[in-house]
């Protein structure tokens, strides 16, 4: 059952044999992706030309940014599996996708990426202006 709420986050009701069914088979696919990538560097050739398909924003990413998006994905993954907590990947997935998205605007990326002036020493939050 899925209540959606307006000021506040939706809740899911499920009952708990349907929830462990769920985290067991996310489960069991992240064990078996992880050592197909630990033991077989045709598949983590594949796994980087088909991660555009999964993540198509990668395609605003330099190829080395690609390359280590995935990297730390799989290190995300490999770390929540032994935690049971998919936080740490949901968080890779958005920061790397927040910077493809600094990538895909190119006005964006050259204001960021240029020198920036040096306005002098910033004072403590709450500190007398002198």
């Amino acid at each position: 059952m899925h209540r959606r709420a307006a000021d506040e986050e939706d809740l899911v009701l499920a009952t708990s044999s349907r929830a462990e069914q769920a985290d067991e088979a996310a489960s069991a696919t992240t064990r078996l992706f992880l050592a197909l990538m630990k033991h077989d560097d045709q598949i983590r050739s594949l796994v980087a030309e088909v991660v555009p398909e999964a993540f198509p924003w990668v395609r605003f990413l330099p190829r080395e940014d690609v390359q280590a998006f995935v990297v730390e994905l799989v290190d995300a993954l490999e770390g929540a599996e032994a935690l049971r907590n998919p936080a740490p990947v949901a968080q890779v997935i958005t920061s790397w996708r927040h910077t493809a998205e600094v990538h895909a605007d190119p006005e964006l990326l050259a204001v960021l990426q240029r020198d920036g002036d040096d306005f002098g020493p910033v004072p403590a939050p709450g500190a007398a202006d002198a």
